[in-house]
């Protein structure tokens, strides 16, 4: 397929993801997202040929003009579509499928110095939340969410809504046993499906993803029990006493 192919691709799926996009003049205009795709299609091509220099140059002016960081190196698939864009970054040794959307802040990154394949994969018709980061040589399954602010260190599932820090898979958009699997032993039973909203921020429940309200129900617990005890203990001094 042509690069020119792929580049017409690339803003024509922007139509079905962002319903602030009117027209293709404001997308080629005005959308940094397809700015940083579209050099990147054409710095991949000069890396392929072994033109690592220029490709690494013109990816570094990319970064400069869009905010948006794409190795040339990287592998990115067709109707690629980023939103808002500001700080994402996406190593060498990534993967990316098709139909796959990010949004600000992601990462695609490693942790390893090593050479040879140290960023993830990313399955078809995958959605990335605003500020996720996804750091190893794993697989993320087709079809999976990525909570906003999520860092995912492990395999994801396809099919697979993951949220936190470290993630953990809280929905299963279909009958994947593994996803189903993970979901019971994260989260302690088999949540519904569901469907996921743009960042990533779906139905799931508050007690499941709002670690801070646990938190805080726990403190709670944890006074009622301390001023219990000190209770006592006043008893049991006035008693000795």
């Amino acid at each position: 397929m042509s690069v020119w192919t792929l580049m017409k691709e690339d803003v024509s799926c922007i139509f079905e993801r962002d319903p602030a996009a009117r027209n293709r003049f404001e997308v080629l205009t005005c959308y940094a997202g397809v700015h940083a795709i579209l050099m990147h299609r054409i710095n991949h091509w000069l890396w392929g040929k072994g033109l690592r220099w220029p490709a690494r140059f013109m990816g570094n002016m990319a970064r400069l003009f869009t905010g948006i960081e794409i190795h040339p190196g990287a592998q990115v698939g067709r109707r690629f579509f980023v939103d808002h864009g500001t700080g994402v970054v996406i190593g060498e040794t990534a993967i990316v499928g098709n139909d796959v959307t990010l949004y600000q802040g992601v990462t695609l990154g490693g942790r390893t110095l090593n050479e040879g394949k140290r960023h993830p994969t990313i399955g078809n018709d995958v959605i990335i939340g605003a500020g996720a980061k996804i750091l190893g040589p794993f697989t993320i399954g087709e079809g999976a969410r990525i909570g906003s602010n999520a860092v995912v260190l492990d395999e994801v599932p396809e099919g697979a809504t993951v949220v936190g820090i470290p993630a953990r898979v809280v929905r299963c958009r279909d009958a994947n046993q593994r996803c189903v699997e993970l979901v019971r032993d994260q989260v302690g039973s088999e949540a519904p499906k569901t469907i996921f909203d743009a960042y990533g921020v779906d139905e799931v429940s508050s007690e499941t993803v709002d670690p801070i309200e646990e938190l805080r129900d726990e403190i709670a617990n944890l006074r009622t029990e301390l001023a219990a005890v000190r209770g006592a203990h006043e008893s049991l001094e006035k008693n000795c006493g």
